[in-house]
């Protein structure tokens, strides 16, 4: 899965080359990338030194510098997913439910399993392989109410070097009496994991009560308390997925004129709150998620797996709400970030809408950093940036190739990547200069 190719030193990529700049809704779609169709890209000691031109930058590279030159293939930056749930790896494909029925039947049993401590020390290497497999590099990730869950994840993304988020749900009542916590237990959990983590390396910790239904008000105080005490971090949690759901929130909240308000009122939206689908939301909730600067994860394939909506992307873009994609496994069912947008466009155009491939992987990867505030290091191919990239085959298939051929533009080309794509089209995978999954 992994090779032993060092960060260190100087190399040149040397193939097709995309990054965007900027949100298409807000550059328009000639301004919102760059390319080069014969470029390099110049990494050193983990980081990006320069990129451009081939016939540009060959001149002036020094001397010992490792060119590797790549046919029929996209260098873009490492996709970045936005919500997802790595207990969940063992379920996904699970039959038949809706959101609230789903969690009863299928994630609190497989999540009680992260009480055995082998068991979570064995699925976060299986979830990070997969998140490699499909060009993945960056995640917000969920972890169980069990503190070992989040120790294990965070011990294996550190051993990669990757730029991850994660952190234990808080969950105080309405779940299996296994799987709950108390205002007091996951605030005194939570905070140890925050000392132990946040800031290590390249890890981050995310305050993270399940959702609304599952959090006492007591504890929503606490996680917002969390927050105030610690520099930088995030809160990662679930918005207005599912009409019952919404209903239910109404009913344990009455005092609170919706389901945004609960959040905001216990002090829990900002520019590092991530709320996973928004799928049902009202403009004034649209407003104060962009006057807060906080951010939605857009979450297609689980939105339709289970029936819950389609999300309103145009609506977002109105009101200038940050925007990310996520898989959102176990309900997602894909980590593949390009199937992910194959299923993101087909909301669309249910809605009446495009997704033009620019927009598509602007979300895929500088939109992902943008709502993560990580767009400093990752997400891009500027120069100084942490050099988490991947390449993209574009003959991962025998269909893939003969499409290809068929296909004049750049925009052509992604979007043939972003329906018939998957971990197939994903050569290699690199986090600091390091090349951290070959398929070949």
């Amino acid at each position: 899965m992994t090779d032993s190719t060092s960060g260190s030193g100087t190399i040149a990529y040397r193939a097709s080359i995309l990054d965007s700049l900027g949100d298409p809704a807000e550059l328009g779609l000639e301004n919102s990338y760059r390319y080069f169709e014969d470029g390099m890209m110049v990494v050193q000691d983990g980081r990006i030194l320069a990129l451009g031109e081939a016939a540009e930058i060959m001149p002036d590279l020094s001397s010992g510098t490792t060119i590797r030159h790549y046919e029929d293939a996209l260098i873009t930056p490492g996709f970045i997913d936005t919500h997802i749930h790595y207990p969940q790896t063992g379920m996904i494909a699970s039959y038949g439910e809706q959101l609230l029925d789903w969690l009863e039947n299928y994630t609190f049993p497989a999540e009680q399993k992260f009480a055995d401590p082998a068991h979570a020390a064995e699925v976060p290497e299986i979830f990070i392989n997969e998140l490699l497999r499909n060009g993945t590099t960056t995640a917000l990730v969920f972890g169980t109410v069990h503190p070992q869950s989040v120790d294990a994840f965070f011990s294996t993304a550190e051993k990669h070097n990757l730029r991850m988020i994660a952190g234990k749900v808080m969950m105080d009542r309405n779940a299996p009496e296994a799987l709950t916590d108390t205002p007091e237990s996951g605030y005194r959990d939570s905070k140890a994991l925050i000392e132990r983590w946040h800031g290590k390396g390249r890890l981050h910790y995310a305050v993270t009560p399940r959702f609304a239904p599952t959090s006492s008000p007591e504890q929503l105080a606490t996680a917002g308390q969390l927050l105030r005490e610690h520099e930088g971090l995030y809160m990662h949690t679930h918005l207005s997925e599912n009409r019952n759901e919404i209903e239910w929130v109404k009913a344990l909240f009455p005092e609170q004129s919706g389901y945004l308000d609960v959040y905001d009122h216990h002090n829990l939206l900002g520019k590092r709150s991530v709320f996973a689908h928004g799928v049902h939301l009202c403009d004034e909730e649209c407003q104060r998620l962009a006057e807060t600067d906080s951010a939605i994860a857009f979450c297609p394939t689980s939105n339709l797996f289970l029936g819950s909506g389609l999300f309103n992307l145009p609506q977002a873009e109105q009101h200038k709400i940050k925007v990310g994609l996520g898989t959102d496994v176990g309900a997602g069912t894909s980590f593949s970030m390009l199937q992910t947008l194959n299923e993101a466009y087909k909301v669309m155009q249910l809605q009446g809408s495009k997704l033009h491939p620019f927009k598509s992987f602007y979300l895929a990867t500088l939109g992902g950093a943008r709502a993560l505030e990580l767009d400093q290091q990752v997400g891009t191919l500027e120069p100084g940036s942490e050099a988490d990239f991947l390449v993209l085959d574009y003959n991962a298939t025998p269909l893939m190739s003969y499409r290809m051929q068929q296909a004049k533009s750049l925009d052509e080309r992604l979007f043939v990547l972003m329906t018939l794509g998957d971990d197939r089209a994903v050569k290699e995978t690199f986090a600091m200069g390091r090349k951290i999954y070959s398929r070949d």
